[in-house]
């Protein structure tokens, strides 16, 4: 199970973290100084701000807190008026497409071995009439399954790179509903469409959290829903303990409407300090679904294969723009205080872009493609910087899925996705090559969705086969 915080550049990150274990030492056996570590590599090169933006498709953000210590509301956008806890929700409308991104972990009770929480979505027409709330796309996954019925995905160690197959490979719940969602897969727990009756709340999903037999007991879940409704309607996120293999009953969860909230997790540093920053995690609806990009010269139709090397960030934060400025963060349309004042990560967004390439030299040009976690920055640096030597920390496990790269004919192929494990710092993999004679052009499609589980940010870079003959600058 993937741990709790991580603390990378003096910043806590949303959804993904690291535990680590204080060991004293005793002052008359102190260890001797440590090696000196390495210095990082500078690539030099162009890194760009992303072309593009993203759309106006509301998101309900569910992903604080993260650990899930006590029953309650984790978010709602139902009307706060007339109930006990008014603040306890967001009163938010969601009508037409939205989405919904849910990241929880459940670390059990002391008094028990074999507890399970139960996480449930309920949803009520904001009007007199029933609405009908269609799934367009969703998947869940455990990281551990304990029956063999949830989906689980374990953290396993895979490789860098790997060609997706059949069935998908993945590593992490994020991984896994990001992989499903991209190849368009649909869970079997999740239904078709759901029928709202007017002035009161039904359950869309109620699903568990078990730790049973797990060592230690900590488990996790996420849940993306890409929905429809004809209506407008009220959601929420809720959680309750319950018997191991029987959900809460329905009026359980329509109680606790009435109710408080789940203690909420990392308070953020406000917008706008300066020294070390806490993102916190995300507790809100955020404006923005998927972003959609061409790449291209500016002012031009095409992209030439004379900007390469060159790089674009994906998934771009405050403090973490590579130098561009450009922080991708979706806005919060509202969330709740004590949160995250950004959806800092853009966890569950889609990336869907266009680089239209032309070779406008009268020589035949081979480029890589390649997607890579440089270390984190937000001064320019003339260019990218990557460790010398391998990190432990796990920066991205997903799936990216990319068509125009060569075949085995040197021609324009069809869509490939590949499953990355990328640590920080760490550059490539090269997911393929181009090869373009003098005057040719090839569309190169790449789409994503940024997996909970990751730390941004990511790079997409556009590499000359033959990397220019300097060596790379080791930095003071």
């Amino acid at each position: 199970m993937k741990p709790l915080t991580l603390l990378l550049a003096s910043a806590v990150l949303p959804a993904i973290a690291t535990t680590t274990t204080a060991i004293a030492i005793a002052p008359a056996l102190a260890a001797p100084p440590p090696a000196q570590r390495p210095q990082p590599l500078l690539r030099r090169q162009t890194v760009a701000p992303l072309p593009g933006g993203l759309d106006q498709v509301l998101v309900v953000n569910d992903n604080n807190p993260e650990l899930i210590t006590g029953a309650g509301i984790l978010l709602s956008t139902f009307p706060g008026s007339g109930r006990p806890r008014p603040a306890a929700h967001l009163d938010v409308p969601l009508n037409g497409r939205f989405d919904l991104f849910s990241h929880h972990v459940y670390a059990g009770k002391p008094e028990s071995l074999d507890s399970t929480l139960w996480v449930a979505v309920v949803a009520q027409p904001r009007g007199k009439q029933p609405v009908t709330l269609r799934l367009l796309a969703g998947s869940t996954a455990l990281s551990q399954s304990v029956d063999g019925i949830q989906p689980g995905a374990p953290f396993l160690p895979l490789p860098s790179v790997l060609r997706q197959s059949e069935p998908p490979i993945y590593a992490g719940p994020g991984s896994r509903v990001a992989t499903e969602l991209l190849l368009k897969q649909k869970s079997a727990l999740l239904p078709e469409s759901w029928t709202l009756p007017a002035g009161v709340a039904s359950a869309l999903v109620v699903l568990p959290m078990p730790v049973r037999g797990l060592d230690p007991l900590l488990n996790g879940r996420n849940l993306q829903l890409r929905l429809e409704s004809n209506g407008p309607v009220s959601v929420a996120t809720l959680a309750a303990f319950g018997d191991n293999s029987q959900p809460p009953a329905l009026a359980v969860w329509q109680k606790l409407l009435d109710g408080d909230l789940s203690p909420k997790e990392h308070a953020p540093t406000p917008r706008g300090s300066t020294g070390a920053m806490v993102y916190s995690r995300v507790s809100g609806v955020q404006v923005g679904s998927t972003w959609t990009g061409r790449i291209t010269d500016p002012g031009k139709a095409t992209l030439s294969t004379s900007q390469a090397p060159i790089s674009w960030p994906i998934s771009s934060l405050e403090r973490g723009s590579l130098g561009t400025g450009q922080v991708q963060t979706a806005p919060l349309k509202a969330a709740y205080p004590g949160t995250a004042w950004a959806a800092h990560g853009n966890y569950g967004i889609e990336y869907n872009l266009a680089l239209p390439l032309r070779n406008n030299s009268q020589q035949p040009v081979r480029l890589q493609l390649a997607f890579e976690s440089p270390l984190k920055s937000d001064a320019p640096a003339g260019g990218l910087r990557f460790n010398a030597t391998p990190s432990r920390a796990v920066m991205f496990r997903g799936t990216v899925e990319v068509s125009g790269l060569d075949n085995a004919e040197g021609k324009a192929s069809g869509r490939e996705r590949f499953h990355l494990v990328q640590r920080a710092g760490e550059p490539g993999p090269v997911l393929g090559t181009i090869s373009l004679a003098a005057g040719a052009q090839r569309q190169v499609q790449v789409r994503l969705i940024y997996p909970a589980d990751a730390t941004p940010p990511q790079v997409l870079s556009l590499l000359p086969v033959k990397q220019s003959e300097s060596s790379p600058v080791i930095l003071p």
